[in-house]
């Protein structure tokens, strides 16, 4: 889940609202959400979180104060938080919390130093602290270290306080169960048997992908070459030339419509291919989700001809062939976790790569709503104003001259639409759950789909003259986007991971700086045993 929304004057909300009300507001919508008929399950199935291992499932968790009690009691457990502390509480409090805790979806402490509280939320609670209690852990530092550390520790509770949260963002528990997860080495294909029965999830899925990318590119030779197929000649009754004769600028329009939807393939091939190799292979459950919301979107985009009236053969062909390998790569959860937790890295660079993390799920957003309008246009008026005036001509007169010829283009648009929406699910799902630090295969991914994507777009725009801004707009905006959201994040995302050995003797030197208490009963390290 992207961390923008939670740091301190870094995202945009809270330069548009203030740090603390863009935090109360994001952990609002959150519960509200929630708290919605089916809204836990929803967010639950899509939330992308690893599975918290059982020997630290209720022991990783947040402090939070009584008036954010109620939010954070519903939200947070969906998040990772397996126990939640409330405190200090005093008796004023004792309605509120009495209230919050009803509707919680974990154990809940309370924290009082009032024996008369105590035993009026005794029964309404999980536990109450008076005073010290050595076995939970306070953490005051967003790093992931000194967490992992203390879950070493098999009866500490380790509660993350609201700087932790306000600093490192609800992310945090994801990236903290991720540190404490055991794990192993990813397998690579030498690894996979010949038997297709017992082969894995992610090996489908990256045919899957071969299988777009070889369609995207041979849909683009045919584009380049014949334009028309035997079955489009027979569907119009007319060869290209009878195209040409007709409009000047039919064929080319027919050429930038499918070079597009060409292009659109392959960066989702691109996508699938990432996200399987980098993603599904490595046990991470959220790529598995990626993988799932996009294909289920774009593969019953072939149904469009129930509404155009047109369908292509190579286009269900190419449908029936891989849907089968879609479902075989998204069938099981992946479970084994072959990732290897790293550090957050510098700050600087953390805060610029949350930017462009920003900047990604904001054009993949874009993306897919374009994709719907194209959808939706193409299956209704076909043309927009700009298209007609390229073409020089009205959807009337083309319809006049040929009855097939607007199902026949409308089956190319609503097409390209429905690809593009998919490929969009694919980037804003990626960006919002794969954000993290050594994840070079994130980026590579990100910019190798940008350029099958963008690329060809423009380009056969410019070679057939269709060149106006307002349609070219959108397609400009996304390449500046994507360029600057890379740029942010490369230092981030294609940092070298540290070796276990170096992750280890890190951890170990934070161990050490902990064990030492300073004057004052704190410790350094970001360790607070008691509050």
């Amino acid at each position: 889940m992207p961390d923008w929304t939670y740091h301190p004057l870094r995202g945009f909300a809270a330069r548009m609202f203030g740090r603390r009300r863009s935090q109360r507001a994001a952990l609002r919508a959150f519960a509200t959400l929630t708290s919605l008929p089916g809204g836990a399950q929803v967010v639950a199935a899509v939330s992308g979180l690893p599975r918290t291992p059982p020997e630290s499932a209720r022991r990783l968790g947040a402090v939070v104060p009584v008036r954010h009690a109620g939010d954070a009691v519903r939200a947070l457990p969906l998040l990772g938080a397996g126990v939640m502390e409330i405190g200090p509480v005093t008796a004023g409090d004792v309605p509120a919390v009495r209230d919050a805790v009803a509707r919680r979806r974990c154990p809940v402490l309370v924290r009082t130093t009032d024996p008369v509280v105590a035993a009026a939320l005794e029964p309404h609670v999980d536990r109450v602290i008076v005073g010290v209690s050595p076995g939970i852990v306070h953490l005051t530092e967003p790093g992931i270290e000194a967490a992992r550390r203390a879950l070493a520790e098999p009866d500490a509770i380790v509660l993350a306080t609201t700087g932790v949260l306000v600093a490192a963002g609800p992310g945090w528990f994801q990236r903290v169960i991720e540190a404490a997860t055991p794990t192993e080495a990813a397998p690579g294909l030498r690894q996979v048997g010949r038997d297709p029965r017992r082969w894995p999830g992610w090996l489908w899925g990256l045919l899957v992908a071969a299988g777009m990318i070889g369609g995207g590119l041979g849909a683009a030779v045919i584009t380049l070459a014949p334009v028309l197929l035997w079955y489009d000649n027979d569907y119009l009754g007319m060869h290209r030339e009878h195209l040409a004769a007709l409009n000047g600028h039919l064929v080319s329009f027919l050429q930038h419509d499918r070079i597009t939807m060409a292009g659109t393939m392959v960066a989702i091939g691109i996508l699938y291919a990432g996200l399987a190799w980098g993603g599904i292979r490595r046990g991470w459950p959220w790529s598995r989700t990626s993988y799932l919301l996009s294909g289920a979107f774009g593969f019953p985009t072939v149904l469009y001809f129930l509404f155009s009236g047109f369908l292509e053969p190579l286009h269900a062909a190419v449908t029936v062939l891989l849907f089968p390998m879609f479902v075989l790569a998204v069938a099981r959860r992946p479970d084994v976790p072959r990732w290897s937790p790293v550090t957050d890295g510098p700050e600087r660079l953390r805060v610029r790569a949350l930017t462009g993390q920003l900047l990604m799920i904001i054009t993949g957003a874009g993306l897919f709503a374009g994709g719907l309008v194209v959808s939706v246009v193409g299956l209704t008026d076909v043309f927009v104003p700009t298209d007609l005036s390229f073409l020089g001509a009205h959807a009337a007169e083309l319809r006049q001259a040929n009855p097939r010829l607007l199902p026949f283009i409308a089956h190319d648009r609503a097409g390209f639409g429905g690809a593009l929406a998919s490929a969009a699910l694919a980037i804003v799902t990626l960006s919002a759950w794969g954000w993290r630090r050594g994840s070079g295969w994130v980026w590579w991914t990100l910019a190798g789909a940008a350029t099958a994507g963008f690329l060809p777009a423009i380009v056969v725009h410019m070679v057939i003259g269709y060149t106006d801004g307002e349609h070219l707009a959108p397609v400009y905006f996304g390449v500046v986007s994507t360029a600057v959201a890379l740029a942010l994040s490369h230092s981030y995302l294609c940092a070298p991971a540290p070796a276990e050995a170096e992750l280890g003797r890190r951890t170990t030197a934070g161990a050490v700086a902990a064990d030492d208490p300073p004057a004052g009963g704190h410790r350094r390290g970001g360790v607070d045993p008691n509050g």
